[in-house]
């Protein structure tokens, strides 16, 4: 179904942007509450479907374009970036997503992932974090803790998890989030929020997956652990706790956690140019701080397609529009079959090549 919009036109529905397939997720996985805020927040961009396509790697977030009813690519793993940027490269009128998890992003698609951002193509990347691998059956991630017992660490993981927060902002993307699943609204606001970004745009979802790392989150996400959450928002100061009583102070080069009156506040602007305290609040660990959710960094900054457009501008300026049979025949040719002879005459050389 659709409804009208102010201007008589129809206006798409989530109902618009849900397939016909089977959503096969476990019974409970937090991925249902990501699919369901994504269509609903999709009618807001007032985009029509045919400009909007789903990208993935491999994983169980990686289903995800079966279940849009947009276009879709289903790719290999850790290369759903590498995808996406050559789409938006080919028809920049598209809205790319890009959909991967913890394991898919991080681990052998960590340079892709890099890289677009860094870049600043215009693309949203959802990571879903459930700090496990959950399609090949419980290895630990690139996410999961030091000493998380799985089936490939039996003994305790000994790495070091990757924070994905800390790698978008390193990697200079120009708006990193993060949201959780079951906080449903917030999820919504900060799906569309990324959508909007002009740029790359990166939301971090801690999700759950109650069959091989359940509980992950629970220390956020319980009723009784809401007071460990840090909601992010400009302008407002950085309080937490059941009663708002505590606040976070620059402590030397860090932050630390103190309980004190509203003067001498830290407010928060994620529009700040260097991205000094989005970088040391996404370097918080829990228990010793909150976790912060919500927008890190948002800042505005020329992306890559149109630094591209200028070039080609640029280009064209100095040499003309150009012809693409002129680039075939700038440089040796040769036959295959026939007398394999090739035309010396340029106009029936062009002849046979276009037939």
């Amino acid at each position: 179904m659709t409804s009208a919009t102010q201007n008589g036109t129809a206006k798409l529905t989530r109902k618009d942007f849900a397939s016909d397939q089977d959503v096969r997720w476990c019974p409970g996985c937090g991925d249902y509450a990501i699919l369901a805020q994504m269509q609903k927040m999709l009618p807001e961009l007032d985009l029509p479907k045919e400009n909007i396509v789903f990208v993935s790697g491999i994983g169980c977030s990686s289903r995800f374009p079966y279940y849009m009813n947009t276009y879709g690519i289903h790719s290999i793993h850790g290369r759903a970036p590498t995808l996406a940027s050559g789409l938006k490269l080919a028809n920049p009128d598209l809205k790319v997503f890009v959909i991967t998890g913890d394991g898919d992003a991080l681990s052998i698609g960590g340079n892709h992932l890099m890289h677009v951002l860094r870049r600043n193509i215009d693309v949203t990347v959802v990571l879903f974090n459930n700090r496990i691998y959950g399609l090949t059956k419980g290895q630990f991630s690139p996410t999961s803790l030091t000493g998380h017992v799985t089936k490939s660490s039996p003994l305790g993981s000994i790495e070091q998890p990757l924070n994905p927060l800390s790698v978008a902002l390193a990697a200079e993307a120009t708006f990193v989030a993060r949201s959780i699943d079951v906080e449903t609204k917030h999820l919504q606001e900060t799906l569309l929020a990324a959508a909007q970004h002009k740029g790359a745009s990166f939301v971090e979802v801690l999700q759950n997956c109650n069959i091989f790392n359940d509980g992950a989150w629970h220390h956020v996400t319980k009723k009784e652990n809401k007071h460990n959450l840090l909601f992010l928002e400009a302008g407002k100061a950085l309080r937490f706790g059941e009663e708002n009583e505590k606040q976070l102070k620059v402590e030397g080069l860090g932050l630390s956690v103190v309980e004190g009156s509203e003067k001498d506040e830290l407010i928060f602007d994620p529009t700040e140019p260097s991205g000094a305290l989005a970088y040391a609040l996404s370097r918080m660990t829990f228990p010793e701080f909150p976790v912060p959710v919500g927008i890190f960094r948002q800042v505005k900054k020329p992306t890559y397609e149109q630094g591209m457009e200028s070039q080609v501008q640029q280009a064209q300026k100095k040499k003309g529009q150009g012809e693409l049979l002129d680039l075939y025949l700038s440089s040796d040719i040769w036959k295959v079959g026939g007398d394999g002879k090739v035309p010396e005459d340029r106009e029936a050389l062009k002849k046979e090549i276009c037939g």
